[in-house]
């Protein structure tokens, strides 16, 4: 959506200058530094909401009045979590892995941008 949307200016830094694997290197890093960011928020938030389920989940249930899960009902009374550290590195490597592999065809796809049908359409 970066690119569809900054379709100017990639033409404009095309035309003063800028080279497709220039062009390609700032879409890279961009979307890098996406990626980056929302892989460490992820795991930011997740880890603790993971260690702490079993309060947030009674706290819950007091403050509405009924069990999310009842024991009539289910063969569960409890949500289980348990914290793997080895889980928390591979999904943390993928998620920065697929962001990054996510980044290169939108790249590679304003790197090939030709300015002059970009700005000639342009009002």
């Amino acid at each position: 959506m970066v690119v569809t949307d900054k379709r100017a200016d990639i033409a404009i830094l095309k035309t003063i200058g800028l080279s497709p694997q220039g062009v390609m290197t700032v879409f890279i890093v961009q979307g890098t530094l996406v990626g980056v960011v929302g892989t460490v928020l992820g795991i930011a938030f997740g880890v603790p909401l993971a260690i702490l389920i079993p309060s947030i989940l009674s706290f819950l249930e007091q403050v509405f009045g009924f069990y999310l899960f009842n024991p009539s009902a289910y063969f569960i009374s409890d949500l289980p979590s348990e914290l793997r550290w080895s889980d928390v590195g591979l999904v943390g490597a993928l998620s920065f892995i697929l962001s990054l592999l996510a980044t290169l065809y939108p790249a590679y796809k304003a790197s090939r941008i030709i300015p002059a049908e970009v700005l000639n359409h342009e009002r």
